[in-house]
C-alpha cells in the first residue's frame, strides 16, 4: 500500500511539508515577546531573553542507538546549543526502558555514562525521569538540555548569506559508522576484520559525534555567519534545512564532499548513500568567503580537518550539487534517513551479496 495514500509515515523526521503545516500554526500563538527564537525548519534549538542573557533549550530523543546511549544524548543535545554560539549548562533526561528485560546493572550503566559525559562537557544533570515501560523495546532517552548565550553572539540557521563559502569539518557520515558498527555487529563480522568493526565503533570519541569544540574555534576565528550539525537525514537533510531557514539556494561540489573511508566501506556494504545517512560529528559552516582561510587556518591548528564544500547562492536556484562529470543537479533527498530505514528493515536486510 502507497504510504502517501494510506497516511501511515515512515520511520524517522516528519515530512517537511508536514512539519511546516503543524510549525505554521503554532507561530500563531506564540505571544511572549521574550521569546527570540521559537519553532522553524532547520532552527537548532529555541532562544528565549532573560535580562541581559539568552537561555537556549533544546530536546532531543536517541533511538537509534543501545550502546552508550548516555554519551549519545547528551552529546547530540550538545551540539545544537554549539552551532547557536551557546554554552551548554543544564542537563535533563527521560529514562525510557523497556519492561520485561531491563536489569538494574544496565540502569546503572546509563546513568554512568551520563555522569561521565556531564563531568566531561561541564553540564549539571539537573533532573528529569525514568521509567520501564512495554511502550519501547529498547532504551530511549529523550534529553532537554539548556544553555545560555550572550546577546551579540547568537547564531541560527537563517544567517547563512549569499555569497557564503560552505565548510564541512571532519567528513560524513560519522554517527552512520559508530551506529552500523554496534547495531549490525553480526553481518559486519563476516566481512570485515575484528579491528575494522573496533576502529568503527569507535567513531562516536574518534574522529567524536560532538561539534562543541569545532564550532568554538570556527567562532573565534571570525566571519561565521551560521552552522548546522546534520544529524538524521545526513548530509542531505542539514542543507535543505539550512537553506529553508535562510532563505537561499545552495551549490556544493560532489567532489569536494570529504565522505570518510569508513563511512564509504560500510555504506556501500549496506546499499546505502552516504549523503543520507545521519552524520552528527561533522559541522556545517556557513561563513564570509574573506574569512575563509582563516576558519580553515584556526581549525587545522585545533586538529580538525576543514574543506569548503560549495557556495551559498541566491534560493532560486535551489539546493544543488555538481557531479563528478560536471553536471548540475538537486541535491538527493531523503524520504527517511538511510540508517533508519535500514534498521527499520531488520538486521542486514540490504546487505549485498
Amino acid at each position: 500500500m502507497n504510504r502517501r495514500v494510506s497516511g501511515i509515515l515512515p520511520a524517522g523526521k516528519l515530512r517537511v511539508s508536514l512539519l511546516r503545516r503543524f510549525l505554521a500554526r503554532l507561530q500563531h500563538d506564540a505571544r511572549d515577546r521574550r521569546i527570540v527564537v521559537g519553532p522553524g525548519i532547520g532552527l537548532d534549538a529555541a532562544a528565549i531573553r532573560f535580562g541581559n542573557r539568552l537561555l537556549i533549550a533544546k530536546t532531543d530523543p536517541i533511538t537509534l542507538v543501545g550502546e552508550e546511549i548516555g554519551a549519545y544524548a547528551l552529546t547530540i543535545n550538545a551540539n545544537d546549543l554549539a552551532t547557536m554560539g551557546a554554552t551548554p549548562r543544564w542537563f535533563l533526561a527521560t529514562i525510557l526502558l523497556p519492561a520485561g528485560g531491563t536489569t538494574a546493572a544496565q540502569a546503572s550503566h546509563i546513568f554512568r555514562e551520563l555522569r561521565a559525559t556531564c563531568r566531561r562537557l561541564q553540564v549539571a544533570l539537573v533532573g528529569g525521569h525514568t521509567e520501564v515501560t512495554d511502550a519501547v523495546t529498547r532504551p530511549v532517552i529523550v534529553g532537554c538540555l539548556l544553555g545560555e548565550c550572550q546577546k551579540g553572539r547568537l547564531l541560527t540557521t537563517a544567517g547563512a548569506r549569499v555569497g557564503d563559502a560552505l565548510l564541512l569539518t571532519k567528513g560524513v557520515p560519522i554517527e552512520a559508522v559508530s551506529i552500523l558498527a554496534r547495531e549490525q555487529a553480526p553481518a559486519l563480522r563476516k566481512r570485515f576484520s575484528v579491528e575494522f568493526i573496533r576502529r568503527c565503533r569507535r567513531f562516536l570519541e574518534n574522529p567524536g559525534i560532538g561539534v562543541l569544540r569545532d564550532a568554538a574555534v570556527a567562532l573565534k576565528a571570525g566571519g561565521v555567519h551560521a552552522m548546522h550539525d546534520p544529524t538524521e537525514g545526513g548530509l542531505s537533510a542539514a542543507l535543505y534545512e539550512l537553506a529553508e531557514a535562510a532563505g537561499v539556494g545552495l551549490r556544493v561540489e560532489e567532489a569536494a564532499v570529504p565522505i570518510l573511508p569508513e563511512g564509504a566501506r560500510l555504506c556501500a556494504e549496506f546499499r546505502i548513500n552516504p549523503l543520507g545517512a545521519i552524520a552528527s560529528g561533522a559541522l556545517l559552516i556557513s561563513a564570509d568567503p574573506r574569512h575563509e582561510s582563516g576558519i580553515k587556518r584556526a581549525l587545522s591548528r585545533a586538529g580538525i580537518r576543514a574543506v569548503r564544500i560549495g557556495t551559498v547562492t541566491p534560493a532560486r536556484e535551489g539546493v544543488r550539487i555538481v557531479t563528478q562529470a560536471g553536471q548540475l543537479r538537486l541535491f538527493p533527498r531523503f524520504e527517511v534517513d538511510e540508517i533508519a530505514g535500514l534498521l527499520a528493515h531488520g538486521p542486514a536486510i540490504r546487505t549485498r551479496r
